[in-house]
């Protein structure tokens, strides 16, 4: 399914989008990937929507991507005897390892490796950051805090740790069983929560054993100090604004979001920008004119894809948000300030062939009147690599891996074609024509750039150029000798 945009958009479902129905009608507005949000339903709720996404796909002949997002460990407060209380301003506060229910002067905090970790002077945030406690005192099963932001404390609110890195894995038992299940269904992307270090993602990588792509949710301060290391480990990054926002000054998000896609983009691996893009569409048919000019933010910046969660998973208008941040990503990227933007925030170091290729294939196009780029990938390296050169025209991947195509919807500008091994560059040539023709790219008055790899279905071997025609007649009259 052609879309008249290069970034994508990724769609959470949930009690709103559901139905057959509804994640069609999603996909036909604009969705290219799908979100599981394993932190709600069931295996057999999450197996369903698997199945309803993938139907679709088939009814529609177009790869639809799915992102299965772990929950992460969940740092909580116990309960209260009360069931809430009402925390004031410069009023002492406890959190202990009694599993005594709490009261206004303390509750349980039942998890001692957060004892482990604190220091005096460390910040505790309860409740997405509604009330701040400062530690006055720990010890291994205590913290005695003064509260500097007030406010009503309930049943087991989250609570955040900023100042510190926690001696925590960022899957817990529940998120490995999850991964296993979600494996084995087969998704594309697994989101992986609480990432601290890039140790995190080794240890989600081997666990995946290559069934899906690893991409890291930067929410954590401690994620953005090592995010170089964490990059590297990982197939994709995901900018979580929400935790990341709650755990640094709100200031420090956008510029932290700006130098990530940009580092994301330099590496050739796709970035998402995530939460409360469009917030309050949960409840109103239209947007304020702030979360359009955030969305158009990130789009400006060059991000690969731009999501909705609960606006598409439990809001009152899942398709109107889609249909909104469709309508917002035409209208940037038909403004001819986005391509001076995207073109002088280009920075790229060239070290191989392949990245002297796709280079030369943006280069050609630009300057020539090529209407697409065809590039034929068996991993996606080659098509990654082309989008990050983010070129002026389309980008069409050729693969025989369905796998791969799925994974490749996520990146930016990439629209996938199925095509079958081959093993001569000719026919490649030929497909790719055909291709750019059957998705309304090309004409055959119109000539295409094809980049391969010669040998064939070997990955990690783009070799080739060739500026072709589309007609057919006229590829075999100008074969090389």
């Amino acid at each position: 399914m052609r879309r008249h945009r290069n970034v994508k958009i990724v769609a959470t479902l949930g009690p709103a989008s559901e139905t057959y129905d509804m994640i069609r009608a999603l996909h036909e507005a604009g969705a290219d990937v799908f979100r599981l949000n394993m932190s709600h339903g069931q295996h057999d709720e999450i197996r369903e929507k698997h199945r309803i996404i993938r139907q679709v796909e088939k009814d529609l002949d177009s790869p639809i991507c799915i992102l299965a997002d772990l929950q992460g460990p969940k740092l909580r407060v116990g309960v209260f005897a009360n069931g809430e209380e009402e925390l004031v301003v410069g009023a002492a506060f406890r959190l202990d390892l009694d599993k005594a229910e709490g009261d206004a002067s303390r509750v349980c905090l039942p998890h001692p490796e957060i004892f482990e970790a604190l220091e005096q002077g460390a910040s505790l945030l309860v409740n997405d950051g509604k009330i701040r406690l400062k530690v006055n005192e720990c010890g291994k099963d205590f913290a005695d805090c003064e509260v500097i932001v007030g406010g009503t404390i309930s049943n087991r609110k989250g609570v955040n740790v900023p100042d510190v890195e926690l001696p925590l894995a960022a899957l817990s038992a529940k998120d490995r069983k999850d991964l296993e299940f979600v494996c084995q269904l087969g998704v594309d992307w697994l989101a992986l929560s609480f990432v601290q270090r890039p140790e995190d993602v080794t240890e989600a990588r081997k666990l995946a054993g290559g069934r899906a792509a690893i991409l890291s949710k930067i929410e954590k301060p401690s994620a953005v100090t090592r995010f170089d290391a964490i990059l590297a480990a990982s197939d994709g990054i995901m900018v979580a604004r929400g935790d990341l926002g709650v755990e640094l000054p709100v200031q420090n998000v956008p510029p932290i979001q700006k130098r990530l896609v940009r580092a994301c983009r330099s590496a050739a691996k796709p970035v998402i920008v995530a939460t409360q893009m469009l917030e309050s569409m949960i409840t109103a048919p239209v947007p304020t004119r702030a979360e359009v000019s955030d969305v158009a933010t990130a789009i400006y910046e060059g991000a690969d894809a731009i999501m909705l969660s609960a606006e598409s998973a439990a809001g009152s208008y899942p398709i109107e948000a889609v249909t909104t941040m469709d309508n917002v990503a035409r209208e940037v990227e038909n403004d001819p300030t986005y391509t001076q933007i995207i073109e002088a925030s280009r920075s790229i170091a060239r070290k191989t062939v392949a990245d002297g290729i796709v280079a030369a294939a943006r280069e050609i196009a630009e300057t020539t009147d090529i209407k697409v780029i065809c590039c034929f990938t068996q991993s996606g390296t080659t098509a990654l690599l082309t989008a990050r050169e983010r070129p002026r025209v389309p980008i069409i991947a050729m693969t025989s891996q369905r796998g791969t195509a799925r994974r490749l919807t996520l990146s930016w500008g990439v629209n996938c074609v199925m095509t079958p091994e081959l093993n001569r560059f000719k026919q490649a040539v030929i497909n790719a024509a055909r291709a750019a023709r059957a998705q309304g790219y090309a004409t055959t008055e119109d000539q295409i750039v094809v980049t391969a790899g010669v040998p064939f279905n070997v990955p990690g071997t783009t070799n080739i150029l060739r500026v072709a025609p589309c007609q057919e007649s006229l590829i075999y009259a100008t074969e090389p000798s």
